[in-house]
């Protein structure tokens, strides 16, 4: 995963949030947030956070705009203001959010980081009225607009030396996760795997089949998605049972009710391997090794030297 300035200002605005994201898609008008200033005073009062005012921005429509105040600025944490309306799609319950970002310094105007040049999106954020996910403010703003709108937030990090900034994000596209594993059936999976099963709501079970394991990593699609191709860099939303080879459950997002969201470097190096190069809405089983696993330390209910066993649902990956 990129480390940059950028990443940490969205950090910072997360941290409020609980989970932001940003996007960018492509419009041919352009627009002024003069009228979103001046018609946004009542909006702000219903959201209830504080409005940023004397900031404009110009530009096309879902491309980067050219951000506009009188320098230096004072800004407070959870302020915010719309600088464009957009004119794509309206933003919906359970929609992922894709945002390109700019983060520009309100003590002289310079830009500190940005994701237009290389293109590279955040995807992080997902609307929901889940106030363990996203504050209800939050969830007011992304709900008012439209893909192609560009919402400025204001942010104090403490961790960057007092650093004061706008956070300056355009939503430029959306998707929605999947629920569970779906594409082709993989024919030809070899036999002496264990044999996984599936209830109605794709939660697996599995018999381990005399199975003994692996000195090496399996990773065996048994449902084949049609999504994008998986990168070790990403992060990625997945459903997953993990169990010993004594057939014993240790873990299953499934039991929770939720599926998981995971950056693939924060992970054992069986799931970083073993999921990279697979597809979105594939279903993968890995069988992870000691040396890719905890090795020999215990971890909560997985003893040392443990050979893990996992069925993973690709759900997403951004």
């Amino acid at each position: 995963m990129r480390k940059s300035l950028l990443s940490k200002a969205v950090t910072a605005v997360c941290a409020t949030v609980m989970c932001l994201g940003v996007t960018a898609c492509g419009g041919n008008s352009s627009a002024k947030s003069d009228k979103s200033n001046s018609d946004s005073s009542s909006s702000s009062e219903k959201i209830g956070m504080h409005q940023i005012a004397g900031v404009t921005a110009k530009g096309e429509l879902g491309k980067k705009p050219t951000v506009s105040f009188k320098t230096p600025m004072t800004v407070e944490d959870n302020s915010y203001v719309v600088l464009q309306k957009g004119d794509g799609a309206q933003i919906e319950d359970g929609d992922r959010v894709c945002s390109q970002g700019i983060a520009i310094s309100v003590k002289d105007g310079s830009e500190l980081a940005s994701t237009w040049e290389k293109n590279t999106p955040d995807c992080s954020t997902v609307v929901t009225s889940d106030t363990s996910q996203m504050t209800e403010n939050y969830y007011k703003i992304f709900k008012s607009l439209k893909l192609n709108s560009t919402v400025a937030f204001g942010v104090n990090d403490s961790n960057s030396s007092g650093t004061s900034y706008l956070m300056v994000l355009t939503l430029v596209s959306k998707s929605k996760d999947l629920k569970k594993a779906t594409g082709e059936k993989v024919a030809g999976v070899p036999a002496d795997l264990p044999k996984v099963t599936l209830a109605k709501d794709g939660k697996p079970s599995i018999d381990m089949n005399g199975y003994k394991g692996s000195d090496s990593l399996v990773s065996q699609d048994l449902i084949k998605g049609k999504g994008a191709v998986v990168k070790d860099t990403q992060s990625v939303v997945a459903h997953y049972t993990g169990w010993l080879l004594d057939g014993t459950q240790f873990d299953s997002s499934w039991d929770r009710g939720q599926s998981s969201a995971f950056s693939l470097d924060s992970v054992i190096k069986g799931w970083k391997q073993g999921l990279a190069g697979h597809t979105v809405g594939s279903q993968v089983l890995l069988v992870v090794p000691p040396s890719l696993g905890y090795g020999n330390k215990d971890q909560e209910k997985i003893p040392a030297n443990s050979t893990l066993v996992f069925v993973v649902d690709i759900l997403a990956a951004y």
